[in-house]
């Protein structure tokens, strides 16, 4: 079987252009349909915005399928596993169950009930786990029982955590494609450098993934035109879910011939092995650390787990006064950090300037972090050639009142009034000092 570079390129430009095509019918339907909630307490979002964005992706996952079916070399994926087909039944289910939330607010016990059939349709269909490589003890077959339940609770963890981390514009799909491009980079690797079919449909699924996600970002980036809500966060979660599982438990460890050579040698060869059980942890590390953080805080405060807040990880970003952009690309940084240095990793284990880069790029990313506790402030004599944001808060109000009186001759100059650091701009928060923490948007319809 040849390199399908090229065929799997071809799947990603459909996916991605079927789901972008897609989704500004999606968002008419959607208005006409009456799926735009009222905005509540904990959303950051200032205008009530259309939902069943998973239409699109779902469309587009289903012509991903179709068109890689036809292609030459990926034909086979379909005619020597039965994991697409498992994706799809799958997939279908938990879209279906998503659309409805999306319309009619579904009880959150009734859709995790629902993840977990969804996660069993797969199971039934032959993509579980069979087997797991431990360290220190080597492939460990599992019972038909433990393989089934590692899998569904897999599935419902990780569909739970990209649902968790959906919270502003562009931030679970955007995550989500720097997790799949991490995927499809070590997949390939396992199916071309080590000749190991088993891992063509995990190579599959996260191609396809990559597309739908690139074909709604354009209608998601902030201000977004069109949410995905859960029809969309589960599906993906979903499909993000079948690839760590079919990399993980169907690809037998052995077959890689890694047993060669001197105990160093094969100690760092088997790293290839361990590493897809650490793969999909690394991948949603920071949906799943955000998830983590939900469940002890709400229970801690005597909530449900499913009760929503706004205390999530992207909250805290707004709070410390990062803009809505600001915050979004700092999550992709930290994702594509943990995700890509995992990959690397495993590839070249031995080589030293990796671990130093990964930990120069998180100082970085601390950094970034903090910066708007260290916005920088111009001195008096120049603040005239610098933007509003560096300079003194006293300052800039006075000159917002000459600039009104100068508008308006004939009228009385109003009292200075001070700029609050932290207000939200038309287009999202400042990054200038703190931010309130639970805005008040009472006059937006909320009941709290």
């Amino acid at each position: 079987m040849g390199q399908p570079v090229r065929e799997y390129l071809l799947t990603l430009c459909v996916t991605v252009a079927v789901t972008y095509l897609l989704t500004g019918p999606v968002r008419k339907f959607a208005i006409a349909a009456g799926a735009m909630p009222e905005i509540r307490a904990r959303d950051v979002h200032r205008e009530p915005t259309p939902r069943l964005g998973g239409i699109a992706m779902f469309g587009g996952l289903c012509a991903g399928l179709l068109v890689a079916d036809h292609l030459k070399n990926l034909n086979g994926v379909f005619e020597l596993s039965n994991e697409p087909r498992a994706l799809l039944s799958g997939a279908a289910l938990i879209w279906l169950i998503g659309v409805l939330d999306d319309k009619f607010e579904i009880d959150a016990l009734i859709k995790l009930g629902a993840q977990m059939i969804a996660a069993g349709v797969m199971v039934i269909q032959g993509l579980t786990i069979l087997w797991i490589p431990v360290p220190g003890i080597g492939t460990v077959a599992l019972t038909q029982w433990q393989g089934n339940l590692l899998t569904v609770a897999l599935v419902v963890i990780t569909i739970n955590a990209v649902n968790f981390v959906d919270g502003l514009d562009g931030l679970a799909a955007g995550m989500v494609c720097i997790a799949a491009a991490a995927f499809f980079l070590y997949g390939y690797r396992l199916w071309f450098g080590y000749g190991i079919e088993q891992a063509a449909p995990a190579t599959l699924f996260a191609a396809i993934l990559m597309g739908m996600c690139l074909g709604f970002l354009p209608h998601n980036m902030h201000p977004a035109r069109i949410f995905m809500g859960d029809s969309g966060s589960m599906l993906i979660g979903l499909v993000l879910a079948a690839s760590a599982i079919s990399i993980t438990g169907q690809v037998d460890p052995d077959a890689m011939a890694l047993f060669a050579g001197g105990e160093r040698n094969a100690t760092h060869a088997m790293l290839p092995v361990f590493i897809p059980l650490l793969l999909p942890l690394t991948i949603i590390a920071i949906p799943m650390a955000d998830l983590v953080l939900a469940i002890v805080r709400r229970t801690w405060k005597g909530q449900s787990p499913f009760a929503a807040d706004r205390g999530h990880l992207h909250h805290r970003l707004l709070e410390l006064g990062h803009s809505h952009s600001r915050a979004v690309l700092i999550m992709y940084f930290w994702s594509g950090l943990i995700a890509f240095g995992a990959v690397a990793y495993s590839v070249h284990s031995a080589s030293m300037w990796i671990v130093l880069a990964i930990a120069a790029l998180s100082a970085l990313g601390l950094v970034l972090l903090l910066l708007p506790r260290f916005t920088p402030r111009a001195p008096r004599w120049a603040e005239g050639l610098v933007p509003p944001r560096y300079r003194h808060a006293g300052r800039a109000a006075e000159a917002a009142a000459e600039a009104a009186v100068l508008e308006a001759p004939g009228t009385e100059p109003a009292p200075a009034r001070p700029i609050v650091a932290g207000v939200s701009g038309v287009n999202g928060a400042t990054a200038v000092g703190p931010r309130s923490r639970f805005p008040d948007r009472r006059k937006a319809g909320s009941a709290r």
